[in-house]
């Protein structure tokens, strides 16, 4: 592509409706598909591109599409609307061996009949051409690729799909950058872009710059004026070489018997550096006891579904609401906090120390499961500090036996850490901490028992200590 290509593109009729079976089969099986347990009854189409003609010996189509789903029990057997998927379908003659594990299947029917699609980030040339359109600034249908013009885009980088994604899929180009491409979008403005282009406005060195970024306007790309709300799909971040991500340090620690003090303080100093960050480069509010009483209502809420849902919860529940409760309590004394934009998703899994000792914040999408309104709410930073506290839990607990004293002493470090780098130690606010903590293990109680259950011991433990004494042990 040549620099600030701009091309209209239409996808053939008959394209979703031939590609329809094989998806049904291929896409629940994906890591990043939300809709597991509910099959697909359907799609719909919101865009398609063609960014290679499907004519030639290799063809790339972009697509986003909506999930036909039934609602869960209880919903009346109703059609959920669908969560809108980014797919990236490349298209053959026939699939090398290289390719095989990428393989969709093989279409019988429509514009593509006697064809093979796939999964085109497994192929190298696909990938190189989501690089170089946006080294070029290019536009493709209602596909906008857009760049920092200060940082520049080396042509020919070699890249290679990073296969340990969960939510979503990443791209690395040797060594230098990553492309995270969303799977599961809505439209809006994503936080896994704003929040790093605002730390990069403030000059923060603990959250990798975003160099370039995709977005789609379905309307655009149906040749009709554009939306308000375009859909931020992927984004260009410089690649730590070399990084290691704090869970797997964690656990290499662990299972060396080594304790993992230093990093945890320094890993607390790098979080309060970044709301530190956040809060001068975006708004704060004040949390009134309106505000509160509407968030300890959703604590609550959500407690008293996971306790019909998870019979294991049921011991603890009273001295689990009293965690709320004890919020609630302040708020009515009259007793405010500062809300801020935070990480929303923070544990260990999300900070990479480089090879030099530096941390580093990644993935500031939030919970993808929860709505993109929500996700962009200010909250209390301690929101943050809650999730990584749980995040030392959980790697103690995954050694047999548990090393719980080993968590502690993490904890207590990161919170020293934090203290030291903003001021204020976290400790400092036991109420609204226990709070956010709780909330967050009921929270993984749920989600053990639906996905994990081998795991379920791991919030259970937290759930006891959270509530307290007063809670009956059936154990």
């Amino acid at each position: 592509m040549s620099e600030a290509v701009t091309r209209t593109v239409t996808a053939p009729p008959g394209l979703l409706a031939s590609l329809d079976p094989l998806l049904r089969e291929w896409l629940p099986r994906q890591r990043w598909f939300a809709g597991k347990g509910r099959p697909v009854t359907g799609f719909a189409l919101v865009a398609a591109t063609e960014l290679l003609p499907s004519t030639a010996k290799l063809g790339l189509y972009h697509l986003l599409v909506r999930a036909q789903q039934p609602l869960a029990a209880g919903h009346g057997g109703q059609e959920h609307p669908g969560d809108c998927y980014q797919l990236f379908i490349g298209v053959r003659e026939a699939l090398p061996p290289r390719l095989a594990p990428a393989l969709i299947g093989h279409v019988t029917r429509g514009p593509l009949a006697g064809r093979t699609v796939y999964e085109a980030l497994h192929d190298t040339r696909p990938a190189e051409l989501l690089l170089e359109a946006l080294r070029t600034q290019a536009r493709v249908g209602g596909l906008r690729f857009e760049r920092d013009p200060r940082q520049d885009i080396r042509p020919g980088l070699v890249p290679r799909l990073m296969t340990a994604e969960q939510s979503n899929s990443s791209v690395v180009y040797g060594d230098t950058f990553i492309l995270k491409l969303l799977r599961r979008v809505v439209p809006g403005v994503n936080p896994d872009l704003e929040l790093p282009l605002a730390l990069a406005r403030e000059g923060s060195t603990r959250v990798p710059p975003p160099t370039a970024w995709l977005v789609a306007d379905p309307g655009a790309a149906a040749g009709g004026p554009a939306t308000d709300e375009p859909y931020v799909l992927g984004v260009l971040q410089p690649y730590v070489q070399g990084a290691t991500d704090g869970w797997e340090l964690a656990l290499r620690a662990l299972a060396k018997g080594e304790d993992f003090l230093a990093d945890a303080r320094a890993l607390g100093r790098a979080t309060a550096e970044v709301h530190t960050a956040l809060a001068r480069a975006l708004p704060t509010v004040t949390l009134g006891p309106a505000q509160l009483r509407t968030m300890v209502a959703g604590m609550t809420e959500r407690l008293a579904a996971a306790v019909q849902a998870v019979a294991a919860l049921r011991p603890y529940e009273e001295g689990l609401r009293s965690a709320f409760t004890a919020l609630d309590d302040l708020a009515s004394e009259g007793q405010v906090w500062t809300a801020q934009r935070v990480h929303g998703d923070l544990h260990l899994g999300q900070c990479l120390r480089s090879p030099a000792g530096e941390w580093s914040l990644i993935d500031f999408e939030g919970e993808p499961a929860r709505p993109l309104a929500e996700r962009r709410m200010p909250q209390p930073a301690v929101r943050d500090v809650a999730g990584m506290l749980r995040s030392f839990d959980y790697a103690a607990r995954s050694l047999d036996p548990p090393q719980p004293d080993w968590a502690a002493h993490c904890r207590a470090a990161y919170c020293s850490g934090y203290a030291r780098a903003a001021g204020r130690d976290p400790r400092t606010d036991p109420v609204l901490l226990r709070a956010y903590e709780t909330d967050k293990a009921v929270y993984e109680v749920l989600y053990e028992a639906r996905h994990r259950p081998d795991w379920l011991p791991v919030p259970l433990a937290a759930v006891r200590r959270l509530a307290g004494s007063g809670a009956a042990d059936p154990t």
